[in-house]
């Protein structure tokens, strides 16, 4: 199936699923045990700059590989983007000796190019920064998106990136879900 624009409703009700069948009730979110309750493997290796994760697939079998030399952060958001792959896209076909399915994380995943990179990256930030949890840890506060130390507070305790709490910010304001 060939998506052609990203499916967010989609995405929102599966992160949600995900998050009441492990029982996640606040930050951070346990991507990895997720990951490995949805039948995923995690390998952790040294690749090389241009590959951050990917997710392999054969036989029913899906194991996930993330960069040794990335923060955990990034581990942590690398993971959850592999994840979203396996529950959102049947992946391409690759024979070697043998066929298998690949995901790549590569540097062009966050471009807003590619459908199913801009979904594993929406599925990624939903998982890791549940709009639920972001409303709850925001109500009572008048938010400044400029506020570095509010943000700063918010990806720690959530153990994503800045930059990853930033963009998730400023996409759930510009939808008016915040």
């Amino acid at each position: 199936m060939t998506v052609l624009r990203a499916r967010y409703g989609k995405i929102d009700g599966l992160t949600a699923e995900l998050l009441q069948k492990y029982r996640v009730r606040g930050p951070a979110v346990p991507v990895e045990d997720i990951a490995h309750g949805e039948g995923a493997s995690i390998v952790v290796r040294q690749f090389n700059n241009e590959i951050s994760g990917l997710l392999l697939r054969q036989n029913g079998v899906s194991i996930i590989a993330v960069e040794k030399k990335q923060p955990p952060t990034r581990r942590r958001f690398t993971i959850a983007h592999e994840l979203g792959h396996m529950m959102l896209h049947e992946g391409k076909e690759v024979r070697v000796d043998t066929a298998f399915r690949v995901n790549l994380r590569s540097p062009e995943s966050s471009t807003a190019e590619d459908v199913e990179e801009i979904e594993s990256n929406a599925f990624a930030a939903s998982l890791l920064m549940p709009e639920s949890f972001l409303r709850n840890d925001l109500s009572g506060f008048v938010f400044d998106i400029d506020d570095e130390a509010h943000i700063q507070s918010l990806a720690k305790r959530f153990q994503v990136s800045t930059q990853a709490m930033t963009l998730r910010l400023v996409n759930l304001l510009s939808r008016g879900r915040l």
